[in-house]
């Protein structure tokens, strides 16, 4: 039997979502990769047993989170029946998403009302629960009015299947017409996730400052960019790595010269502050006070642990700040000749 830690909220500091009641931590824990049907279910079990023992309250999912699709879901619904259950589920924020493809035909993808609503369903069965806290948009549908999609999010809120909609992927302009569309309809939008680290800067170019403005919170995923902001990559590349797996979203390629060059830059100012690059990725990140998580994926537990660190050190001075800016702009010139 699991008996959670009882100082698991004693280190650890919250952060409001946007105009929210709602806190979050500030590193939450993504399901996206190890935690599949292809990988071992105890790793991940325990994973998430000492992820919740640290504090971290929030575990994100998708609707085709695996491999295969679907199993991450089915694999948390197991660890919460063996785990979670009874008081415990209030105290966790569980969030997933559809928008990508999850299944054959014209109703399994994108943004239609009709695929929301029934892949939230397809991945409450999976989870075993009656509501999820957040539900997203996974991404914007070109083919699909913006406000079918926003009035799919409205619906589930009101159905109380989620108790908080969430839009992910979506750029600045679109970002600001569907939080609209939402606040129209009485649901407002309540946090908005997307991809963010040092290498992946797009949000700057607008939508943080959409979200300041509409009150919505920011969480950042792939914070480190794959697993290219770690030390994994600074000579070859580990047989157990990411990048190394057939089935991995991280491909060789994006190794490049310039990213490379910018990975040891990196971890040698890491190194001066006493941290490892995952550290300074994150911390990074978090110096930023309108992002209100970052979602950290990881196999195993010593992992975790290395990230939560991070949590010791985040005050940036201006020289490093400097720095960290000249180091990336060297990478983007070599990237652009």
């Amino acid at each position: 039997m699991y008996t959670p830690s009882p100082h698991r909220y004693q280190n650890i500091s919250y952060r409001r979502c946007g105009n929210s009641g709602l806190l979050l931590p500030p590193i939450s824990l993504g399901l996206w990769h190890n935690f599949g049907g292809v990988d071992v279910f105890e790793q991940g079990r325990a994973i998430i047993r000492a992820a919740f023992d640290n504090g971290i309250t929030h575990i994100d999912l998708a609707n085709n989170y695996g491999p295969p699709p679907g199993s991450a879901e089915s694999n948390f619904g197991e660890i919460l029946k063996k785990d979670f259950t009874g008081y415990l589920r209030d105290e966790l924020i569980i969030s997933t998403k559809a928008g990508y493809t999850m299944w054959e035909g014209p109703y399994g993808d994108w943004g239609s009302r009709k695929y929301l609503v029934s892949s939230l369903d397809q991945s409450l069965k999976r989870m075993g629960l009656e509501y999820v806290d957040i539900f997203y948009s996974h991404r914007p549908d070109p083919n699909t009015p913006l406000e079918e999609t926003m009035m799919a999010l409205d619906q589930i809120v009101r159905s109380g299947k989620a108790l908080y909609a969430g839009i992910s992927n979506y750029n600045a302009d679109q970002s600001a017409r569907a939080m609209a569309i939402l606040r129209e309809l009485g649901t407002p939008c309540l946090i908005h996730q997307a991809r963010y680290s040092l290498f992946d800067r797009w949000v700057e170019d607008g939508l943080l400052e959409v979200l300041k403005e509409q009150g919505a919170g920011c969480i950042a995923f792939s914070p480190l960019a794959q697993g290219l902001l770690t030390d994994k990559y600074l000579k070859e590349i580990p047989v157990d790595s990411r990048m190394a797996k057939s089935h991995g979203h991280l491909q060789q390629s994006a190794l490049t010269p310039a990213t490379h060059t910018a990975i040891r830059a990196l971890h040698a100012l890491a190194v001066s502050r006493g941290q490892t690059l995952s550290q300074l990725a994150l911390a990074w990140l978090l110096h930023d006070q309108r992002l209100t998580s970052v979602i950290i994926g990881v196999s195993s537990v010593t992992q975790l642990h290395q990230n939560l660190a991070t949590l010791e050190h985040t005050a940036f001075d201006e020289e490093t700040l400097r720095a960290i800016e000249n180091i990336l702009n060297e990478r983007k010139k070599e990237t652009a000749a």
